[in-house]
């Protein structure tokens, strides 16, 4: 059952109504309905439509953040035709909020890296809730150096709050394992294409980010830090979230416009988690589109744009 958010519950009423109704029809026979269902189905989508139509940048933060929405592992299942993942950094140990591996897209090889969130309390506890720990930024150096090796395209999925923030994290050089996954990423002689799915935050997106083709998803959101992170700092009060929201320009629209990302990949109505097979369907199509057209760059051409536009960026 999808969970609606609370700028949705005007939506979830009328649905609630359209979902009794339709009971009641189908335990009497001799009630016809359909008229009064399909009036308000209308209703409900017309509500839909206008709701997302003029969406506040907090709103679509909320929607990015919607635990509904496809994960990595979904992205894999809907978009690769088989997956090999590699674990470890071979320094540490394997973290689960980073996977990645060889993977085909339509036939196409390539090194599939993202931030994987989980589903459910067990599945994002493993994973961390999607914040990498150095381990995790050191395995996505490893596999793309693994992919350079062998001529690999990289795709990256970006969906995270952040990098872990924890102590444990500060000692075993977070900042300076996020540094290297950038450098790395600025230094690969293959194409690179990266998609925030979700949330792209702070550092822990772009240490995997730093792309020659950089997507966003219609209601994703990309930032230097959270909206309520900008609050604490702005205002003393994370009640201030939906204001710093507005002002930071972090929305896709607002993205492309500041040339930070290159394209906006459309989601289906209602966002991503309404139909996450439709979503990835249309992901999948425009990572293909994308690495199709790296394919003409020569190795030089790819690390010069970009090292471009990571310099341009700000």
């Amino acid at each position: 059952m999808l969970t609606y958010l609370e700028f949705e519950k005007p939506i979830a009423e009328l649905d609630a109504r359209v979902a009794e109704l339709k009971e009641t029809a189908n335990s009497s026979a001799d009630l016809d309905i359909d008229a009064e269902v399909g009036k308000l189905e209308a209703k409900a989508s017309k509500l839909l439509r206008d709701t997302y139509a003029k969406l506040t940048p907090w709103q679509k933060v909320l929607v990015a953040r919607h635990p509904e929405r496809p994960h990595f592992n979904d992205f894999v299942a809907g978009m690769a035709d088989d997956f090999v993942p590699l674990a470890g950094d071979r320094a540490f140990g394997d973290d689960q909020a980073i996977i990645g591996g060889l993977a085909r897209i339509d036939g196409r090889r390539v090194m599939l890296i993202g931030h994987e969130k989980g589903d459910d309390t067990a599945s994002r506890l493993k994973h961390n809730f999607g914040m990498a720990k150095p381990e995790g930024y050191r395995k996505a150096i490893r596999l793309m150096q693994l992919a350079d090796r062998f001529g690999l395209p990289v795709v990256s999925l970006v969906d995270s709050a952040g990098a872990f923030p924890g102590v444990e994290a500060e000692e075993r050089g977070q900042a300076e394992a996020i540094a290297r996954s950038t450098e790395q990423c600025l230094a690969l002689k293959v194409p690179m294409i990266a998609v925030i799915v979700g949330e792209g935050g702070s550092g822990g997106a772009i240490a995997i980010a730093a792309a020659n083709r950089v997507l966003m998803y219609e209601h994703a959101f990309y930032s230097v830090i959270s909206p309520e992170g900008c609050a604490s700092i702005l205002w003393r009060t994370r009640d201030k979230a939906p204001e710093a929201a507005e002002a930071m320009k972090l929305t896709a629209q607002d993205q492309l416009a500041l040339g930070i990302v290159d394209r906006i990949v459309p989601e289906p109505l209602g966002g991503a988690q309404r139909d996450p097979e439709a979503a990835i369907g249309s992901l999948k199509a425009a990572i293909i589109e994308e690495l199709d057209g790296c394919s003409v760059l020569d190795p030089a051409e790819l690390v010069a744009q970009r090292r471009a536009k990571y310099l341009a960026i700000g």
